[in-house]
């Protein structure tokens, strides 16, 4: 009989060491999972980040957009208007400017033999 009682701890300590090991494996794939996931919401917050700091940078440029100095700077700038009063100074080229021209001299040959100019190429 004891040895029979024997057998059956045995075949406990089996299946209770076997259950041990199936759960490890599972924490094992679920502390993976934790570290993708937490390298993951690293990267989302950084991307939300940058899309506030975009967010922020649009909002100034609607806001001065829609100010009467940019509606003035455009009108000046794209547009060449001009207020009431200022001086409008249009700046023409000279007439009839002719360019200088530099040429460039034509290099002659070398007047001497092939085996001269080998020579002189490997040997000077």
């Amino acid at each position: 009989m004891p040895k029979r009682i024997k057998i059956k701890r045995q075949w406990i300590y089996i299946v209770l060491v076997f259950i041990l090991f199936i759960m490890v494996l599972g924490l094992n794939s679920r502390i993976a999972e934790y570290f993708r996931l937490s390298s993951q919401k690293s990267e989302m917050d950084m991307r939300i980040e940058n899309l506030r700091s975009t967010q922020v940078a649009l909002e100034t440029q609607i806001a001065f957009s829609r100010s009467d100095k940019a509606v003035e700077e455009w009108a000046r700038t794209y547009e060449r208007m001009a207020k009431p009063g200022d001086e409008i100074i249009i700046p023409l080229p000279e007439k009839e400017v002719t360019p200088d021209v530099n040429y460039i001299t034509t290099p002659t040959p070398y007047g001497g033999a092939k085996w001269e100019i080998w020579w002189d190429l490997f040997f000077e």
